[in-house]
């Protein structure tokens, strides 16, 4: 008999970035009643080590604390699990391998979402962590679809997407914004015809400013909580047949 239909939320990564997803997730389920909404159960416990300098060498690595929620979610009875964190995908592998519940992947939720938009690009930019960057997720999933990457300069990562980033992180959400509002810029003027937010943060910090290119962005939580909400729906047709 299968297993009924839970979502597990690894969230913390920040918090505000799963309060987000969470927000995301309401949105893109329809329901007329409480009932028919998706049912989940999230683990929004922030003391996860920092995900960009454990990958940078500086900071304990955040896989047991990882590992920790994985178990949390599956004891929880999930069904399948979701990271809102691009970068804490540079542990997918051994997360994968110790759930029961499956877990999903949210570059292929994005590019999948990216692919479906009417004009398909053929360079798009990449807004992420220097982890995510060199772990080339977005770049090759993209490739494989002949779609050029376009990516932030050493200099503007340290001007103006780390500081963005952890200006998010301590609520200094328009300070954030104007800084990573600079570098989806950048990107548009070298060429890039759209852009994907791979950092949790960006989109909140884009909002919070209500930058122009927004219009042409990409959220990963969006396209995430896009996927769940329809295996949520397929789950509930095959419950009424």
């Amino acid at each position: 008999m299968a297993k009924p239909f839970l979502l597990g939320v690894l969230g913390g990564m920040g918090p505000l970035a799963t309060l987000d997803f969470q927000h995301k997730l309401l949105e893109a389920t329809p329901a007329l009643s409480d009932q028919q909404h998706l049912p989940s159960v999230v683990w929004n416990v922030p003391q996860i080590a920092d995900r960009q300098k454990a990958l940078a060498g500086t900071g304990p690595s955040p896989l047991p604390e990882l590992l920790a929620g994985i178990n949390k979610l599956n004891q929880a009875g999930a069904s399948h699990i979701v990271i809102p964190c691009n970068t804490a995908h540079h542990w997918y592998e051994p997360l994968r391998a110790a759930s029961d519940a499956t877990v999903l992947h949210i570059v292929d939720a994005t590019v999948d979402a990216l692919l479906q938009t009417a004009e398909r690009p053929q360079r798009v930019g990449i807004i992420a962590t220097k982890g995510t960057l060199d772990a080339g997720w977005y770049q090759q999933k993209l490739a494989s679809h002949d779609i050029e990457a376009v990516l932030p300069k050493e200099q503007e990562l340290t001007e103006w997407f780390v500081p963005g980033c952890y200006a998010v992180k301590r609520g200094a959400l328009h300070e954030g914004g104007e800084l990573l509002s600079r570098q989806a810029q950048a990107l548009l003027a070298r060429g890039a015809q759209q852009l994907v937010l791979a950092c949790t943060e960006v989109p909140v910090a884009l909002r919070a400013v209500n930058a122009p290119s927004l219009s042409l962005a990409h959220d990963p939580a969006q396209a995430l909580a896009e996927r769940c909400s329809r295996l949520w729906q397929e789950y509930r047709l095959t419950q009424l047949a």
